[in-house]
């Protein structure tokens, strides 16, 4: 890989200012991934944007990218068949009775439950970022309309539980790719390191405490306070120029007429889909576990060891075909409605799996650059081990806004965290924390993050909005981070 020092830094960076500037999502994303290949072609004008188009080509030769992207589009016709079925306006009725029962015996409480449902719904969902995500964006979405909450804040509540509950409890595929990480940098105990790490990793606990302070105290402040504003007065749920990523036919869609509303009829596929999540995971990597102790032990590391991407895509699938033998046999959907629906919900999501595209290419473009390696390897030299944990969570903060991706940062930033760790003496649960906490920052803030883009095509929240609103949140949270960092820096070496 060649070194294009600074220059591989400006592709990402351009690209996010432009997309927070004009909100133009794909053309951001478009210029940085023709950037980083014009600047490869040493400037030549046709050869860079004949690699681009490469670029994309070769996102398919990934097959957990394919995977993720089928996922995506496949996503749109479960949203359709639950809504087709009535399965969600069961599920409204039944959540209504709730926030009924909550306003008779305290008046003024009902937004604060939902909040604190969709909220704890993320934190239960930890097998799976995009899972997680998804089922809270689908789940409250509708409630959310109903008592005028934005879908910003249904988009923050989903995003801000879905990655830190991951990271906090990693008896899932994050948990089986740091544990890779580990075992690749000679840590002989990487089970243990991980979870000992658990302990210094404040950036998600931090994350989780605002969200829940922001829902139980009422006060938001920002871009998110006036959305608020703008839902209470004007009962918009949406800014007017807001583009969300789920179009009208996907949250409007016409309901099947003369079929009883039944809440079962949408919380079973999603069950299915979450429950399949580990069970996929366990299958996939039943083969790769190598002299397993017993039966726990070998479903157990098999989880470790199986594919996220298709776990993922075979939970949809699992939660698509459920679905249909359940509505086929109450003779809500014939084979034909199946089909039809099942083609519309894929054409309605194509917007998102096109910006999975662009995501990934600017990804392997960023790689190709070598951005991470030289943020990495441009500040290593003049640290000191003192502000080693602040500065480690910095710089995977960075690499991780700029590429959209915290597994990507984790895989980077491991290999020169650890080895500096241990030249520097530095406590080194201290620096896995930092080193993981610093990815899921920068994914967070970075509007070319995937459980971003999930988290507000599952709300319907125009993606921009979403990532503005957030931002504050997410900043006086890595803010609190750094400086937690500093001091058990100077306290641990």
């Amino acid at each position: 890989m060649d070194n294009y020092g600074f220059l591989s830094v400006l592709p990402p960076v351009l690209a996010i200012i432009l997309a927070l500037r004009t909100k133009q999502v794909y053309l951001a994303l478009l210029f940085g991934i023709w950037f980083s290949w014009l600047i490869m072609s040493d400037w030549n004008v046709l050869d860079g944007t004949l690699a681009t188009i490469e670029g994309f080509v070769d996102v398919f030769k990934s097959p957990g990218n394919t995977r993720t992207i089928m996922f995506s589009a496949l996503v749109g016709a479960l949203l359709l068949f639950i809504q087709y079925s009535r399965g969600v306006e069961g599920f409204i009725i039944q959540l209504n009775k709730l926030i009924a029962c909550v306003e008779k015996k305290q008046k003024g409480y009902s937004r604060i439950i939902v909040q604190l449902l969709a909220m704890v719904t993320g934190l239960l969902l930890f097998v799976e970022t995009n899972i997680s995500s998804l089922t809270v964006g689908t789940l409250y979405r509708p409630v959310f309309d109903e008592l005028k909450i934005p879908r910003e804040k249904l988009a923050y509540i989903a995003d801000s539980t879905s990655a830190p509950s991951s990271i906090l409890i990693p008896f899932n595929a994050w948990g089986a790719f740091i544990m890779g990480l580990l075992v690749t940098q000679g840590t002989e105990q990487p089970f243990a390191l991980m979870l000992s790490s658990i302990a210094y990793n404040f950036y998600p606990l931090i994350t989780i405490l605002i969200v829940l302070a922001v829902i139980v105290s009422k006060k938001d402040f920002g871009p998110m306070a006036r959305a608020e504003k703008r839902t209470r007065e004007t009962g918009k749920l949406m800014n007017d120029n807001a583009k969300p990523m789920l179009s009208d036919e996907v949250t409007s869609f016409k309901t099947k007429e003369g079929v009883n509303p039944r809440a079962f009829n949408m919380i079973v596929p999603l069950a299915v889909m979450v429950f399949m999540m580990p069970v996929n995971l366990a299958y996939t990597g039943w083969d790769n576990v190598e002299d397993p102790t017993g039966p726990g032990d070998h479903i157990f590391r098999a989880i470790g060891q199986g594919s996220g991407s298709s776990a993922v895509l075979y939970a949809v699938l699992a939660s698509l075909l459920t679905a249909m033998v359940m509505y086929r046999a109450q003779g809500i959907m014939r084979t034909k409605e199946m089909i039809d629906i099942t083609l519309k919900g894929i054409s309605e999501l194509m917007p998102l799996a096109l910006l999975m595209l662009f995501a990934f290419a600017i990804g392997n473009a960023c790689n190709a650059l070598g951005t991470g390696a030289f943020v990495a390897d441009f500040s290593k030299d003049w640290l000191s081990p003192q502000f080693l944990p602040a500065i480690i969570f910095i710089i995977s903060a960075f690499i991780a806004f700029s590429t959209g991706t915290s597994w990507g940062t984790f895989a980077i930033m491991m290999a020169i965290a650890i080895p500096m760790a241990e030249i520097h003496q530095a406590e080194l649960t201290l620096v896995v924390a930092a080193t993981l906490g610093g990815g899921v920052f920068g994914d967070h803030c970075s509007p070319i993050s995937d459980t971003s883009i999930i988290s507000s095509m599952a709300s319907g929240s125009d993606h921009i909005d979403h990532v503005n609103t957030q931002l504050p949140y997410a900043l006086v949270a890595g803010v609190l981070t750094t400086l937690l960092y500093l001091g058990f820096g100077m306290i641990f070496i």
